[in-house]
């Protein structure tokens, strides 16, 4: 579901990376790009309504106001929706992946991708 909702809204460059046997703190981090932070804010909003629909609570989401980089924690998947410059400044993909490349579509726990 949450790798469809980016597909639909757009989403470049969209990865999943899997974290079990990493961190306890996900089963799996999505990672991806808007070109501005128009289209992060909308792609971030409607993500966090359709997780709200399917688990019936409200991911904890963080950086909405600007929209540079926003973080929606949605329990066993962590979301995180970039800007292209911010998200190449953290380049995330290559602190999270151990060595492991990240895989793109992989399933995330909320449906299909």
């Amino acid at each position: 579901m949450i790798l469809a909702s980016l597909d639909d809204d757009q989403a470049v460059e969209t990865v999943s990376i899997p974290l079990v046997g990493k961190s306890s703190i996900a089963d799996y981090m999505v990672v991806s790009s808007g070109r501005s932070s128009r289209q992060v804010g909308s792609m971030a909003a409607k993500l966090v309504e359709k997780i709200k629909a399917l688990t019936g609570r409200s991911p904890r989401v963080e950086g909405m106001p600007t929209a540079d980089w926003v973080l929606i924690d949605a329990g066993d998947v962590i979301v995180h929706l970039f800007r292209p410059e911010v998200r190449s400044f953290y380049n995330l993909e290559r602190m999270w992946a151990f060595g492991d490349a990240p895989v793109p579509g992989a399933e995330t726990g909320f449906g299909a991708a």
